[in-house]
């Protein structure tokens, strides 16, 4: 079934029985069916509230395989649930709605990558976790926003290296190694969106406040930002800072988990700069995960994410090469 047909048999909107309270059936049904609830820290408060585990994709993927659940439910984006078929090949793999792509897994597809490598031949190839299982199997290493820069240089000084496909990322790490990476040209739409200009309205508002952006952000959001880094380093850094007040360049969606770890603390989105698209600092695909479509998710056992067994095998390797070197 494509996603397509999952959205027109209606099973994502299906309403659930008058009276019924979603978070209490997802919790029953998850332990009648040895299920859990993975969320990103990108998808709305009501979904991360009722899952198992809150994080980033690797890691959530990484925990789920740890786990002795025979289901597991990704709450997120469709690159993420593959990464967990691609560590858990034995359990089924269910996602909400299989409409919530990636604008930055899909600025990269596997043909294109296949061209590129043989345009660029003796290259390595470096790709960001966010990309689809098919060009993970084309993939040397695999790196997250939180150990690109380790991974990068445990590699050879001289080795010429093909670095995507977010271009920011690969840009921060080639200033920051001195390593002169070829990037391919993807990005995030809701990273894209911030600007220098936006943070330093919010910084003549609150001068006292600190800076935080991800990775993923153009290179002038990161020179204007305190910390620069992936949503782990600044979910930390808030818990450890004397600082109350915080700047977030990054999805909105991470102020849920700022807030519950620090109430006492005040977490400003960066708002977008206007585009042909309205602007937004939230990813559209990313809060199309809701309750309703995590229970009916779990009620019918549908829709569930596949790999094809070989693409699996060849995906794994750079992941375990990442493990290796980080």
């Amino acid at each position: 079934m494509t996603r397509q047909d999952w959205t027109q048999k209606g099973f994502i909107g299906e309403p659930a029985p008058a009276g019924t309270d979603l978070k209490a059936e997802i919790r029953r049904m998850c332990a009648e069916k040895k299920a859990i609830i993975l969320a990103h820290y990108y998808t709305l408060g009501e979904v991360q509230d009722v899952a198992d585990f809150v994080g980033d994709s690797l890691a959530l993927a990484r925990k789920a395989a740890e786990t002795d659940a025979r289901v597991m439910v990704m709450c997120g984006v469709h690159f993420m649930a593959e990464t967990c078929k691609i560590l858990s090949p034995e359990k089924t793999v269910l996602a909400p709605d299989l409409n919530a792509g990636c604008s930055l897994a899909d600025s990269c597809s596997a043909e294109d990558l296949r061209k590129f490598k043989e345009e660029h031949p003796g290259h390595t190839v470096v790709s960001y976790v966010n990309t689809t299982a098919a060009v993970k199997a084309l993939t040397d290493v695999v790196v997250t926003s939180g150990n690109a820069r380790k991974v990068v240089e445990a590699l050879p000084a001289g080795e010429k290296i093909i670095f995507g496909p977010d271009y920011n990322l690969g840009s921060y790490i080639n200033s920051v190694t001195g390593r002169r990476m070829l990037l391919w040209r993807g990005g995030c739409h809701v990273h894209e969106r911030f600007s220098a200009a936006a943070i330093a309205r919010l910084k003549a508002e609150h001068p006292g406040a600190e800076v935080l952006a991800h990775l993923e952000c153009k290179a002038d959001v990161l020179a204007a930002a305190d910390v620069a880094g992936s949503t782990a380093v600044m979910l930390k850094h808030v818990k450890e800072s004397p600082c109350r007040e915080f700047i977030v360049a990054t999805e909105a969606g991470i102020l849920h988990e700022m807030r519950l770890a620090c109430p006492d603390k005040l977490f400003l989105p960066v708002p977008p700069e206007t585009g042909a698209d309205g602007g937004c600092n939230e990813c559209e695909y990313m809060k199309m995960n809701t309750l309703l479509k995590v229970y009916n998710t779990l009620k019918y056992g549908w829709p569930e994410v596949t790999v094809n067994p070989d693409t699996a095998r060849e995906a794994l390797k750079p992941i375990k090469r990442m493990l290796e070197l980080s």
